[in-house]
């Protein structure tokens, strides 16, 4: 019995040992398996996120969006930061200048225009506004800007006068006639200060024509980039009716709280300069008509990317012609763009426009998202606007309601003056937000959800949309234009190891007041408009 009993004492005290291994090898096997299925757990994660589906992502904050961008310690300033004399008081010839184009181009043009009198020590005669060539507008320069601002505002850095002045030598006056140049397209300055000035001297005065993007955008000279930025955001003023008028509108829309402006670039002008791309909108409208998708189908509930990217083997996903001008298209992708944002059928948003093609029809599928949805026409009943509306007065009205919304979004950012010089002022305005949709890498999310794959098309928007910048400050890469981003030469830190960009002193505009003055220079040369010159 007790043989029995230790050997049952001995055999219990042998299984306890092992029952306890048994346990701890169990443990580590649990760990183990745990251990392996957390890691592939993260590794799925990891795929999961690149392939773009359903992984952890960043909302975006609406709310934040309505304020303005973080500025990171930049200001706007296009004072001179180094020595800039004034304008000498000999010149070396009058300059003139024709700025084709819309309002937008124009006005690039006359930022130009400016800087190559500045270079050539020219006098600057008031720059002439082609009439538009579709619209017949001929309002010129008196007709949208305040002169006698833009002369004054300038008086440091160019002499302006209205027209050539007559000249007055041995009895006799006679007009000066100005030398018509064809300035190459984005001519370096050189080209200005040898070829154009040489005849210049030797004409007494030059006419070039027609002048837009005909002085190049990226010049090592900061002072000069610095001039273009005084022109174009103090200088270029609109009178005081178009400002009084697009004020008011933005107090109407301001009455309901925060709004958002939207520039849609397929209007009545543009397509008269784009035959060939009316000519394919036209060619796919019957390509997708036996298929029922031109009428009220799928085009006003999806966008049709995946259609067009289909036709005739055209990408036309990127930065084809057809996916920018095609107004369904558009209208649709920045729809459901916005709504995947967060943004919801309260928003209110100005729609900047002309005449759209297609009118309301097009507009319909978009008014179901936004139906707080408004324009210059329908926001003011005044004769003056409806009678300009088309031309430059109306482009001016909406340059301005753009310039002071909350967000500015361009639907089209490719060879658009208007949104590329918006989207700069109103980063010199203060950093405030824009959207500017990254199509390319939007177009694969859209094509997936044509096809079907409508989960997650919120999160994936998101999650591309994020990436892109929202209107802080930013280093300008090729094709951006100097006039669409101007930092950082036409900005500045108030604390920075960096003096190149260290704020200038703010008596800076007084200082060169009082060069001015005491070089006992007449600012009333740059009113008159009809001086007379003697040469005896």
């Amino acid at each position: 019995m007790r043989r029995r009993l230790g050997h049952h004492r001995q055999h219990g005290k042998q299984g306890g040992v092992g029952g306890r291994g048994l346990s701890l090898k169990l443990l580590i096997t649990v760990f183990v398996a745990l251990l392996i299925c957390t890691l592939s757990l993260l590794f799925s994660a990891t795929i999961t996120a690149t392939d773009g589906s359903s992984a952890p992502y960043e909302k975006i904050n609406v709310e934040k969006l309505w304020e303005s961008a973080d500025s990171g310690g930049w200001r706007p300033s296009s004072a001179p930061r180094t020595d800039w004399p004034s304008p000498p008081k000999e010149t070396n010839g009058y300059l003139r200048v024709r700025c084709n184009g819309g309002l937008n181009q124009q006005r690039s043009a006359i930022c130009n225009a400016v800087l190559a009198a500045r270079i050539m020590n020219a006098t600057l005669v008031l720059p002439e506004l082609d009439a538009n060539s579709f619209w017949h507008d001929d309002s010129g320069f008196h007709g949208i800007y305040d002169v006698e601002h833009f002369i004054q505002s300038l008086r440091f850095d160019v002499r302006i006068v209205e027209r050539i002045p007559e000249i007055h030598k041995n009895g006799k006056t006679k007009k000066i006639k100005a030398f018509q140049l064809r300035p190459p397209r984005d001519a370096p300055i050189s080209w200005y200060t040898a070829y154009a000035l040489e005849k210049m001297k030797e004409h007494g005065a030059i006419y070039l024509t027609p002048f837009s993007h005909r002085l190049a955008e990226e010049i090592d000279n900061p002072e000069y980039q610095r001039l273009r930025c005084r022109v174009n955001y103090h200088a270029l003023r609109f009178k005081h009716d178009i400002m009084k008028l697009s004020e008011s509108i933005v107090d109407k829309l301001r009455a309901h709280g925060h709004f958002m402006a939207i520039h849609l670039r397929f209007e009545m002008d543009m397509l008269a300069f784009a035959g060939s791309v009316l000519s394919g909108v036209l060619a796919l409208r019957d390509l997708l008509r036996p298929m029922d998708l031109c009428g009220d189908s799928i085009l006003y509930s999806y966008n049709p990317i995946v259609v067009l990217n289909n036709h005739d083997g055209v990408d036309l996903c990127g930065d084809s012609i057809l996916y920018s001008y095609n107004p369904i298209v558009v209208l649709n992708f920045v729809g459901l763009l916005l709504r995947a944002m967060g943004f919801d059928n309260s928003s209110r948003i100005y729609l900047a426009a002309g005449e759209l093609f297609g009118g309301e029809h097009f507009m319909k599928p978009f008014k179901a998202l936004f139906p707080r949805l408004e324009n210059h026409s329908s926001l003011d009943s005044s004769e003056e606007l409806a009678a300009n509306a088309q031309g430059l007065i109306g482009s001016a009205v909406d340059y301005m309601v753009c310039l002071l919304s909350d967000i500015f979004m361009p639907t089209y950012d490719g060879p658009s003056n208007f949104a590329n010089n918006l989207l700069g002022h109103r980063l010199y305005y203060g950093f405030r937000t824009n959207i500017r949709p990254d199509r390319k890498g939007l177009a694969p999310v859209f094509i997936a959800r044509e096809e079907g794959q409508t989960a997650g098309f919120e999160e994936a928007v998101r999650r591309v949309m994020l990436k892109t910048n929202f209107g802080g400050p930013h280093k300008r890469v090729s094709p951006e234009s100097f006039y669409t981003n101007s930092w950082p030469e036409c900005f500045c830190q108030m604390e920075t190891q960096n003096p190149a960009d260290k704020c200038p002193s703010e008596n800076v505009m007084q200082i060169l007041h009082s060069q001015l003055e005491s070089e006992n220079m007449d600012l009333e040369i740059y009113n008159q408009s009809d001086s007379v010159i003697s040469l005896a």
